[in-house]
């Protein structure tokens, strides 16, 4: 018998906190399940991340109309997962924002990324059938674009590769808040399945030289000085170096991926395993990280049979 992802005993519904964070400026957070933000300007609203489904969006749309009846005009995809961009047409706005890289991951992996994340955790997904299909930008950057809306200036950044290659931060320099996506996590396990670990520490370098004072990271509370901010990216990239470097440890002295999920689990467990989904997210990141670590550049596509045999193999 298959053994069950660790997120699919997760059923607890969690607290939805909805909380201004400078003029115009909102999170969206729920104790560790995925962030939505929120920028007000003087004529439109913008949403970045838009929960998985447009059921759950609901909840987001009417808690923006407790504060503003202003159009939702801009969806902005922090980068593709399936959990962070399936409620997007639930807004209805003019615009749907991404960088050319997370556009590329769409076509080559959309429909992949869907059916497996769907799997993982479905209580993320409540209302799944209220899903159209996948979420396509209407308009795409390279590097940078810039929005203004009335006197607040938005900047868009793919700002390096990290959780993905398309990864995209909007910046808001006039207050310096920034919305990272999972570039950034707080007290809950970085997703590494698709990430590019030799870059993500450099990555999050870029982010704190930017000097952030506010920060909507991708999974936990938002934050709210200076000091939490750091904290939050120094986490991250402990996590990442430490879980990288024990892979590699393993990889370069030949063991066999099953015994370096365990001693890196067992490496790991002290300092992080009380972090949000640390059980559900570690196979995966080990794999990917294995991967990597043997010459593997681009991430491998995480199809339903893919992730349940590797769950079966890592965890029985």
């Amino acid at each position: 018998m298959n053994k069950k992802f660790a997120s699919q005993g997760d059923l607890e519904e969690k607290k939805v906190t909805f909380q201004k964070l400078g003029e115009g400026a909102y999170a969206y957070t729920a104790e560790g399940d995925p962030n939505t933000g929120i920028i007000i300007g003087s004529d439109s609203v913008m949403v970045v991340d838009t929960q998985a489904t447009p059921l759950m969006a609901e909840d987001v749309i009417r808690r923006i109309r407790e504060v503003t009846d202003k159009p939702i005009k801009y969806v902005v995809l922090s980068h593709y997962h399936a959990v962070r961009v399936l409620g997007a047409s639930a807004y209805g706005a003019e615009e749907i924002i991404c960088s050319d890289a997370t556009r590329d991951l769409i076509v080559e992996r959309g429909e992949q990324d869907y059916a497996s994340e769907a799997g993982r955790f479905p209580r993320l997904f409540q209302g799944i059938e209220s899903v159209p299909g996948l979420t396509w930008p209407t308009m795409t950057f390279p590097h940078k674009m810039t929005i203004w809306m009335g006197d607040i200036e938005v900047q868009l950044i793919q700002i390096g590769r990290g959780h993905t290659k398309g990864d995209t931060i909007a910046w808001l320099p006039q207050q310096k808040i920034m919305y990272s996506g999972d570039l950034v996590e707080y007290g809950a396990t970085p997703y590494t399945g698709d990430a590019y670990l030799t870059d993500w520490p450099g990555t999050l370098d870029k982010v704190r030289a930017l000097k952030p004072e506010v920060l909507v990271p991708g999974r936990g509370d938002a934050l709210t000085t200076p000091k939490a901010v750091e904290e939050a990216i120094q986490g991250t990239q402990d996590f990442l170096t430490q879980m990288f470097d024990s892979v590699k440890e393993g990889a370069a002295a030949g063991k066999p991926l099953n015994d370096i999920y365990a001693a890196t689990y067992a490496k790991l467990q002290p300092n992080f395993g009380d972090w949000v989904i640390f059980d559900h997210c570690l196979p995966f990141d080990v794999t990917r990280a294995y991967d990597e670590a043997n010459g593997v550049v681009d991430p491998q596509i995480w199809t339903a049979q893919r992730d349940t045999d590797m769950w079966n193999s890592l965890e029985s």
